[in-house]
């Protein structure tokens, strides 16, 4: 395909329910690698490579304290941190000194109109966690914490599949995103943008992986 019409077109990929028994970039190659040209840039969904660390747990086996219990209730539903099991993971993660206050500042910030401040000073898992029924079956029984290392996981698939760069990205259908780990020549912002949309279907479509198609071809032509 000529420079001049090249077109960034996303491709989920469908795969098999990942475990923590995969190596995401054997499931990367195996799935994406058929499709995948030098000029391409495979995404995926954060939440995956997160199960297949291990990383995460069952809500029958958390006790979830009193201030979980209590943080919880002034937290917007559609947030993880809603529930008392995500409060009590975000303050697993964090220390619940750290989200206490983040708690308080927070709500100090919400006063003079600023939202966001408590997930930027609760810690990077408190904006990553995945409540129950926040992921593909049959984790939405469960929470999935953020993954570790996303830029050297990124970097890994990168070095196995050859393509222009690899990405790990936490994407909703709220149309928010966020791209954890990349490598290097990818700017966050810029594939935050082409994803914000959600084209990974981690419910029942399986596709927890998405290649941009001549990302690179159409980045030189922009210059």
């Amino acid at each position: 395909m000529a420079v001049e019409e090249a077109r960034i077109e996303l491709v989920p990929v469908k795969t098999h329910i990942v475990t923590k028994r995969d190596n995401i970039v054997d499931v990367i190659e195996k799935y994406a690698g058929p499709n995948m040209g030098p000029d391409d840039v495979v995404s995926v969904a954060e939440s995956v490579v997160a199960i297949t660390q291990g990383r995460y747990r069952r809500p029958e086996e958390m006790s979830p304290s009193i201030l979980a219990h209590v943080l919880a209730r002034f937290v917007h539903r559609d947030s993880s941190c809603s529930s008392a099991c995500g409060m009590q993971a975000t303050i697993d993660e964090g220390g619940a000194l750290r989200v206490l206050f983040a708690f308080v500042v927070g709500g100090i910030a919400k006063v003079f109109g600023k939202s966001g401040v408590f997930y930027q000073l609760a810690g990077e898992q408190a904006a990553l966690i995945d409540d129950v029924t926040g992921t593909m079956p049959p984790f939405d029984k469960m929470l999935v914490f953020g993954p570790k290392e996303p830029v050297k996981v990124a970097e890994a698939i990168k070095a196995r599949l050859g393509c222009y760069g690899a990405a790990v990205a936490d994407v909703n259908d709220l149309k928010r995103a966020a791209v954890l780990g990349v490598t290097d020549g990818l700017q966050p912002a810029e594939l935050a943008r082409i994803l914000i949309h959600n084209p990974f279907g981690n419910a029942s479509q399986q596709t927890p992986i998405v290649i941009i198609k001549n990302y690179a071809a159409v980045a030189a032509k922009r210059g």
